[in-house]
């Protein structure tokens, strides 16, 4: 007789008093089914669960972009690695690698590329590591690598990272070259487990600062180094914060006349404790830390404030200001400038953005469009430093400039060097040809003038002429107040309005 036939059977009066035990037994079976199942089902769920949990292990632990270690894993695998070496008294490397202008690839093609490049990075930095491989990226465009040994062998494979990356990438048909920065720190002569990381990102720094393309071993001086320059970096956001900051100006004059057309608005820092310290010093420093934006704006702001206060005392000439390349990529740069122009009521002809031809070669649209802009906007453009970069007339075709300046280099070397001549005047020449005007700066020497007078060098600036100065002693020099001026000049010096034209 089956379970449920025997519970039909319980309802028969002589089986009355059994039907509390055959219902609590078939309870106990409902409930003992219900059971299993929910094992089986927790069982299932447990195992997902798990499955979950170790993807997502594997994804903490992993760079979601390169598949790398990441940096927890890789701080795992130093730790385990320096326990190694204290046991048996040997020594290991932290290259710390940072690619050079890497922000340039994303700016100048798109994020997506820049992602790709990325990944073939990793790919090259695995490939030519040997042995024991421990790889991670720190973030954006820096990567760390651990390599067993001492100085010789991490010698060794910076070398071939090295010659990896000078390999040209090509990412989505498109070819790119780019080069790498470095840093090595030793364990343990180069720093304890905790400054080992530290230790390599500041030997990496210290090789961008010079120019990149190379690999340095840390040093206890670039520990210093880093203090005195976060220390420097407070004082700065200081000088900012409470407009410490000044402009000094050095006179531009015209090459025939020698009448004074414009004039360079020079950034100067004069330190409470340190004295002057130089834009070299503190520029780099604020493009690194976010502040150039606010020292740009005020630069601009200052300099056309300084124009509106000159034409009012009947100096009417062009001033010119120098932008970064930071600030160049600014979409609201053309609007920060024309609104300082408005409040000060002056022209726009009589702003010169000077922009330094490195930056300006950058073959990018949003520099061309940048320059279209700025010309559009009725504003001077010049490209400062000329020749030091890799121009061609092809390429100073595309940019709506106004003016080169050649650079002092070519300048200092004219009276002795045929080469430099040579390049000078071609400069001028080849210039003159696009319309462009020529001014050379760092001009120091009759001798110097002369030649670049006979080229037909348009406008002349340097130290032969007159130093950078305040405005204040601009302006009495201008008037022959000032007993240092020179006399030779006191007659030629400003005019109303026919300075120059424009």
């Amino acid at each position: 007789m089956g379970f449920f036939a025997e519970l039909t059977a319980l309802h028969t009066p002589s089986a009355v008093h059994l039907w509390p035990l055959a219902l609590s037994t078939a309870a106990a079976l409902i409930a003992g089914v219900l059971y299993a199942r929910q094992r089986t089902r927790g069982a299932g769920l447990r195992e997902r669960l798990e499955t979950a949990n170790t993807q997502i292990d594997e994804l903490r632990n992993r760079d979601p972009l390169t598949r790398l270690m990441a940096r927890t894993e890789f701080e795992l695998a130093l730790d385990a690695s320096v326990r190694d070496c204290d046991s048996r008294a040997q020594s290991l490397a932290v290259l710390y690698l940072g690619l050079d202008n890497f922000r340039q690839v994303n700016e100048a093609y798109g994020m997506r590329l820049g992602d790709a490049l990325l990944v073939q990075v990793a790919e090259r930095l695995s490939a030519c590591m040997r042995d024991k491989l421990v790889v991670s990226r720190m973030a954006g465009d820096e990567f760390l690598v651990l390599v067993e040994g001492g100085p010789d062998e991490a010698v060794r494979a910076v070398r071939r990272v090295l010659a990896s990356m000078q390999q040209r990438f090509v990412v989505e048909a498109q070819e790119l070259h780019i080069t790498a920065s470095m840093g090595v720190a030793v364990y343990p002569s180069q720093g304890s487990r905790p400054q080992l990381i530290g230790h390599a990102a500041l030997a990496m720094r210290s090789v961008k600062l010079g120019g990149g393309a190379a690999y340095a071993h840390f040093h206890p001086s670039m520990a210093v180094d880093l203090r005195d320059q976060a220390d420097l970096l407070n004082d700065l956001r200081t000088a900012v914060e409470r407009c410490q900051l000044q402009l000094y100006f050095q006179p531009k004059v015209d090459a025939r006349s020698l009448q004074i057309t414009a004039a360079e608005a020079l950034l100067r820092w004069q330190h409470p404790t340190r004295g002057m310290v130089s834009p070299a010093v503190f520029i780099p420093l604020a493009e690194r830390h976010g502040l150039i934006r606010r020292i740009g704006a005020w630069v601009i702001e200052e300099a056309c404030r300084q124009s509106a206060e000159w034409r009012r005392q009947g100096l009417r000439m062009r001033v010119a200001v120098n932008i970064s390349g930071h600030q160049l990529r600014q979409d609201d740069l053309v609007e920060q400038i024309e609104a300082s122009i408005r409040r000060h009521s002056i022209r726009p002809e009589r702003l010169t953005v000077e922009i330094t031809e490195s930056v300006a070669m950058e073959d990018t649209a949003h520099t061309r469009a940048a320059f279209e802009r700025l010309r559009r906007a009725g504003l001077h453009v010049s490209i400062d430093d000329f020749g030091t970069g890799h121009s061609s007339l092809a390429s100073l075709r595309k940019l709506p400039a106004a003016e080169l300046k050649i650079d002092r280099a070519f300048v200092t070397d004219l009276d002795s060097s045929a080469d430099a001549r040579s390049i000078a005047k071609a400069i001028v020449q080849m210039a003159h040809s696009l319309d462009l005007k020529v001014v050379a700066e760092g001009v120091e020497t009759a001798a110097q003038r002369d030649l670049l007078v006979a080229m037909g060098c348009d406008e002349l600036q340097g130290f032969f002429f007159a130093s950078p100065m305040t405005a204040k002693s601009l302006a009495l020099w201008a008037d022959g107040d000032d007993a240092a001026a020179v006399p030779a000049f006191r007659a030629s010096l400003f005019r109303e309005t026919d300075a120059a034209p424009l």
